[in-house]
């Protein structure tokens, strides 16, 4: 079972940090019009979870998506969420431990994985890049690559890249990084009124 993790600070960081999670769960399902629970198995079947595969979960939040790619790998599959504000990994934990998910929460920053290399079959990013200035997304970027296995998958899935520029900085940084049979794409998903596309590479 999970364990509660310790009560860290939380490490600096120039992203931005959510710290409400309380609030979270229920400001996520208003953006998604009641169909979060469709976009993260979605997202998992876009990264193509397989059973046994270690997954990270950067951004994790309060879990969700993590929690649907631990049903997806099973039992056997290794899988870890990072998140930047300790209550946000509290409350991860909770839920996973209520639902009898053994998955391995921590406090840690995309731009710097607090996890070995070659650690990683895949790495999911849902909804947190936009809130990174572009210097972090590239460094996050390396991080992922440095955590991936030789032939693991990067997925990617955020607001539009022509209201942000957001995937677009990712993009160019993944092609730097060596990621190949780059992917990306409109999800078919909303939050609220804004699109979101998806991005997804082999490294």
């Amino acid at each position: 079972m999970t364990k509660k993790s310790d009560r860290v600070v939380a490490p600096p960081t120039r992203g931005i940090r959510i710290r409400w999670p309380r609030w979270y769960d229920a400001v996520n399902r208003i953006h998604f019009l009641g169909r979060e629970d469709r976009f993260r198995e979605w997202t998992v079947d876009l990264a193509e979870i397989k059973p046994g595969q270690a997954v990270l979960d950067v951004g994790c939040g309060t879990g969700n998506l993590t929690m649907a790619a631990k049903v997806r790998a099973g039992a056997d599959g290794e899988v870890h969420g990072i998140d930047a504000a300790p209550e946000m990994i509290l409350e991860a934990e909770r839920k996973a431990a209520e639902k009898g998910l053994d998955i391995q929460y921590q406090v840690g920053l995309i731009e710097n994985i607090p996890l070995p290399d070659g650690r990683f079959d895949v790495v999911l990013s849902s909804l947190m890049l936009h809130h990174l200035p572009r210097d972090l997304k590239r460094r996050g970027v390396a991080e992922i690559a440095r955590v991936l296995k030789p032939g693991g998958r990067f997925v990617a899935v955020d607001i539009d890249p022509a209201l942000m520029g957001n995937l677009r900085t990712v993009a160019e940084a993944m092609e730097a990084k060596g990621f190949k049979e780059m992917r990306r794409g409109k999800t078919g998903f909303r939050t609220m009124f804004i699109p979101m596309h998806y991005l997804s590479g082999t490294h």
